[in-house]
């Protein structure tokens, strides 16, 4: 992966724009003291560079009804590329895993899931999770609270 060569102007844009992304060009402009034009085409810069990937409304589990979440360590049955191809296949395809990382340690991949509550939970780990032909095991840890769950990345100088 490039790293894409960022300025201060380009800093103060990509901290604004994870604060809010719903602010308009005029006042981003007004923000990093340059004139609308400039400031569209430094966004696009970003985008088009890959350095903002999308943009998205974050949403409380919790108001829509998913009331738990969980870290789920996986441990397939053998490390090699197909089962890895296969596992990561079959999670793509289950709306619940909100967050799935392959990782290195005592499990294979780690993954974030939502749920209703835990009745639902076990659910889709009995019918769903641990039905992928390619686990071998899997780890649950229920997450009782939250401190922090930032979305911005620390932009580096």
């Amino acid at each position: 992966m490039k790293t894409l060569k960022l300025d201060n102007i380009d800093r103060k844009i990509l901290e604004i724009l994870q604060a809010n992304s719903n602010i308009t060009n005029a006042q981003l402009a007004k923000e990093i003291g340059l004139s609308p034009a400039p400031t569209l085409e430094r966004v696009n810069k970003l985008e088009t560079s890959g350095v903002i990937k999308s943009y998205h409304a974050v949403v409380d589990a919790g108001s829509v009804g998913l009331g738990v979440s969980t870290f789920v360590m996986v441990t397939l049955k053998g490390h090699n590329k197909d089962n890895i191809e296969k596992f990561i296949k079959a999670i793509k395809n289950i709306d619940e895993v909100i967050e799935c990382h392959h990782i290195t340690g005592a499990g294979d991949f780690i993954l974030k899931i939502v749920a209703a509550d835990i009745s639902a939970y076990q659910q889709l780990m009995l019918e769903q999770v641990s039905n992928i032909e390619v686990v071998d095991s899997l780890q649950s840890l229920v997450i009782l609270s939250t401190f922090k769950d930032s979305k911005s990345m620390p932009i580096p100088s």
